[in-house]
């Protein structure tokens, strides 16, 4: 049996150390709580983050190691740059938030269910509403929504989410969009939770979790740019991104 703390709806209270996260399963901390946006917020300025399935309690994970993108070290394969220069699709910021969680909840191929629920969309979406969680997205030519990748932005670190594609590369071009916006902000990191092969293919790397708690802690605290990621997203067309 596995025993872990439980955390109690409608009370403030302090996570584990995430050195108390189980080896297995990897990074399993605490389950219960709230998905209030003060809980959601500390919990990533912890490198702590909900992952559960519908009718199980809230889950609290910090893995280690964790995987992570440097924004300055994104890989852009030689043969997705030969084809983004002839790419006619915008990339654009938090103009359809609801719409990108929606499609990245929606159930994969490989898999029938899905880990956001609609207690997870509502919680993002007061995120989004305090102008913590925002969005990338993906249009084709006509305008029509083909990819995009959602995640949440403290100080200069961002937590990355989920992405989703309903187009060949769409979430690769949402990535290397946002992983420029950020570099060009002053953020250093993104973090992508948990490894997997496809991710390392676009750059991510494995850093120990004592590692990334440190650099968390000093992201969330250096100063923000002001004004809305809507209204100072520097690309507009997806071909600029060639030259990332």
């Amino acid at each position: 049996m596995i025993r872990i703390p439980i955390l109690h709806a409608g009370v403030q209270e302090a996570f584990p150390p995430v050195t108390q996260a189980l080896v297995e399963p990897d990074g399993l901390l605490a389950a219960g709580g709230d998905l209030s946006p003060p809980r959601l917020l500390d919990a990533y300025r912890h490198g702590i983050f909900p992952w559960y399935s519908e009718g199980e309690p809230i889950l609290w994970w910090s893995p280690d190691p964790r995987m992570v993108f440097a924004t300055d070290r994104i890989h852009v394969a030689t043969r997705l740059r030969r084809w983004l220069r002839h790419c006619d699709w915008t990339v654009r910021a938090d103009v359809a938030f609801s719409d990108v969680v929606r499609a990245c909840a929606a159930p994969r191929r490989d898999h029938a269910g899905t880990w956001i629920t609609q207690a997870m969309h509502d919680a993002y979406r007061q995120l989004h509403a305090l102008g913590y969680a925002h969005s990338v997205e993906v249009c084709d030519a006509a305008g029509e929504l083909v990819g995009g990748i959602y995640g949440i932005a403290i100080g200069r670190m961002f937590f990355g989410e989920s992405m989703f594609s309903r187009q060949t590369n769409a979430s690769k071009v949402a990535l290397i969009a946002l992983c420029r916006a950020l570099r060009a902000w002053g953020f250093a990191l993104v973090d992508a939770q948990v490894s997997s092969p496809h991710l390392v293919t676009l750059g991510a790397f494995d850093m120990p979790r004592a590692t990334f708690i440190d650099r968390v802690a000093q992201a969330c605290e250096l100063p923000a740019e002001p004004g809305s990621w809507r209204k100072r997203w520097p690309l507009e067309r997806a071909s600029a991104l060639a030259g990332a």
